[in-house]
């Protein structure tokens, strides 16, 4: 049992240590479909602690012992796409690989506003194609970290451009139907394949476009623009939900920076 008596400097460096990774832990997962689920298995972990140890409930303390046990699989099984992606990450040699990741947990970046030049740039290209009716999809990462999806694709790492991106997205090219990640103020990798939705409640003509718009914005907080090839409106996803037939005025709206 844990007494304030054999309280030492190994035990505050033990506590801390747990605080701090826990913590960055929190704010690697921030923005993503996985934050919900860190939040009850904390919840979880908290309420066992309490009742075992504290409350010395034998019984229900027990219990809790049992699935506490096999809690790492049922992790592993929620986890699973997550854990594969976040292991290749570490193998990997590039800026990507295992000081790579172990920087972000314990240095995460803040999250991205895109620049008002930017923004102007995604709105021309946007517009554009939804005046010649030409698929677009775009993805602007905010807080998760989209480099999973971005690997499914060609990496580019390009400076944001109207020009760029309507040539990206032109009919018949190796790349349009894909997704446009940005990241960091740059364009970071084209033609990427995102997580479809299978929310069974989005409207019949929206395609496939629309349900990988939705798809990406279920998992994480990325933003989403999407123009029909059929009709040349303008959508936008994000947190789960899905906003169509939008003005390039409404456009503007969302993706404009927010004052802090």
């Amino acid at each position: 049992m844990f007494s304030l008596l054999t309280f030492g400097i190994k035990d505050f460096f033990d506590i801390l240590l747990v605080a701090i990774i826990l913590y960055q832990t929190y704010k690697l997962l921030k923005g993503t479909q996985a934050m919900n689920i860190f939040f009850a298995v904390l919840g979880f972990i908290v309420i066992w602690f309490v009742l075992k140890f504290i409350l010395r409930m034998e019984l229900l303390g027990s219990m809790l012992d049992a699935i506490m046990n096999m809690g790492a699989i049922i992790l592993v099984i929620l986890f699973q796409d997550e854990i594969k992606n976040f292991l290749s990450a570490m193998g990997s040699r590039t800026s990507n690989g295992l000081f790579g990741n172990l920087k972000k947990l314990f240095f995460p970046a803040n999250s991205y506003v895109e620049s008002d030049s930017n923004i102007e740039e995604i709105i021309d290209a946007t517009q554009n194609c939804s005046i010649t009716k030409t698929g677009l999809l775009i993805v602007m990462q905010n807080n998760a970290d989209l480099t999973a999806y971005a690997k499914t694709g060609e990496i580019i790492n390009a400076k944001i451009s109207a020009r760029l991106i309507k040539n990206i997205f032109f009919k018949n090219t190796p790349l349009h139907d894909g997704a446009l990640i940005l990241s960091g103020g740059r364009m970071t990798a084209a033609g990427c394949i995102l997580p479809v939705s299978h929310n069974l409640d989005i409207p019949k003509q929206f395609g496939l476009r629309h349900r990988a718009a939705l798809g990406i914005s279920e998992k994480t907080d990325a933003i989403a623009i999407v123009v029909s090839e059929e009709t040349g409106s303008i959508s936008v996803a994000q947190g789960g939900n899905i906003k169509h037939n939008l003005t390039t005025s409404e456009l503007r709206d969302i993706l404009k920076p927010k004052k802090q």
